[in-house]
């Protein structure tokens, strides 16, 4: 058997915002996401939060996040957040396109944290990776996404696996 299961495969179009709910369970305690975006009205970031067992989307505070930002030009930007509403980034959005691969881990397990580890790309030239960690002890049962300034999204795709570790 495959230690790779298909969970989820959401495709959604002119939106700014998807939310895939009830895909984290305990069957598994890590995830990995998968993320597409082409075609976007106004350059920003995809970013995320989480929702909780009671289908709720977690805006409280209590994301912690860290990450590197290398420009294709040779810029390199460093970013850490505390006390954060959501966590970033699955990618700077623009008509070029990004994509993502992130891993989500302990999600329904309420005596620790959720934490979260991503790498993303651009069309732009833009290459990102990061840490995050909602720092609640709560059941995550699934994942919002949305552009951070309300933008509209032309495609957005997202493939949500679990992983079994042996």
């Amino acid at each position: 058997m495959s230690s790779l299961r298909l969970l989820s495969d959401t495709t959604a179009s002119s939106v700014t915002s998807v939310s895939i709910t009830d895909v984290f369970t305990t069957d598994f305690d890590i995830y990995k996401i998968t993320t597409y975006q082409e075609g976007f009205s106004g350059n920003t970031s995809i970013d995320g939060r989480f929702i909780n067992s009671n289908g709720q989307i977690v805006t409280a505070s209590n994301y912690d996040l860290a990450r590197m930002l290398q420009k294709s030009d040779g810029t390199f930007t460093q970013e850490r957040t505390h006390t954060n509403g959501d966590f970033r980034s699955f990618g700077e959005a623009d008509d070029d396109g990004s994509a993502s691969v992130s891993y989500i881990f302990n999600p329904m397990n309420s005596s620790s944290y959720t934490t979260m580890i991503n790498q993303n790309a651009s069309g732009r030239g833009y290459m990102m990776k990061g840490i995050a960690i909602l720092k609640q002890m709560t059941q995550i049962a699934g994942i919002e996404f949305f552009s951070d300034n309300g933008g509209t999204m032309t495609k957005f795709q997202c493939k949500i696996y679990g992983l079994r570790s042996s």
